[in-house]
């Protein structure tokens, strides 16, 4: 299942808003903060569906039930873009576990490249809910390849792909290849330019976030 946020207006638009234009993106902090702010609606949309069941609870006047998680997730994200994404995410399920794998695109000339993974670290996803986050869903290559390393882990017993921007190629790749995924994003736009970049996009989230990369 795709759940596609920007589909109603929400505070989503807004937000989304403010990542894409140019005279707000130079605010580094702004920004992270924003792909954080997207992060935590992104958790809240997800936990409507979550495992939970009924507790007791005593407060000065009495016994209140109430619903509350059954288990929380493993939130794994791409070094480094991912990073505010993740951490909005955690706000919001704020005892999980967080994993980690470090991606990047390496060009082979005339609009080519490859995706290279280096590092993982992660706990055990065996049986768990496994919340896979990268704000840009470009061509889609590069989280499914991420999703394979981190199934060296375990088999999750559910995957949760939450993504900020994608593009209608990449989603069509995702759910391809990792089909018993359901996706949660902010909005999907039409393209992709000739390097694999979505358009209109947002530009680089990694370098907005965080500085342009030698």
């Amino acid at each position: 299942m795709i759940y596609t946020l920007s589909e109603e207006f929400s505070l989503v638009s807004v937000i989304l808003k403010e990542l894409r234009d140019t005279g707000i993106q130079s605010d580094r902090f702004k920004f992270r903060r924003n792909i954080e702010r997207i992060g935590e609606l992104l958790a809240y949309e997800i936990s409507k569906s979550w495992p939970h069941h009924t507790e007791d609870v005593h407060t000065p006047l009495g016994i209140a039930k109430v619903e509350v998680l059954t288990e929380q997730p493993v939130i794994a994200t791409v070094l480094r873009a991912g990073l505010p994404l993740q951490s909005g995410l955690a706000h919001m399920f704020d005892q999980a576990d967080l994993a980690y794998i470090s991606a990047y695109r390496k060009h082979t000339g005339d609009h080519q490249f490859e995706i290279v993974l280096e590092y993982v670290a992660s706990p055990s996803i065996e049986d768990r809910i496994l919340i896979l986050c990268d704000p840009m869903l470009a061509t889609g290559q590069s989280l499914v390849k991420t999703y394979k390393a981190f199934l060296e882990k375990g088999k999750p017993k559910k995957t949760i792909l939450a993504s900020v921007i994608g593009s209608k190629a990449g989603v069509d790749y995702v759910q391809q290849h990792i089909p018993e995924a359901d996706l949660y994003i902010g909005t999907i736009d039409d393209k992709l330019d000739e390097n694999g970049y979505i358009i209109p996009g947002l530009g680089d989230a990694g370098d907005l976030s965080f500085g342009t990369k030698l």
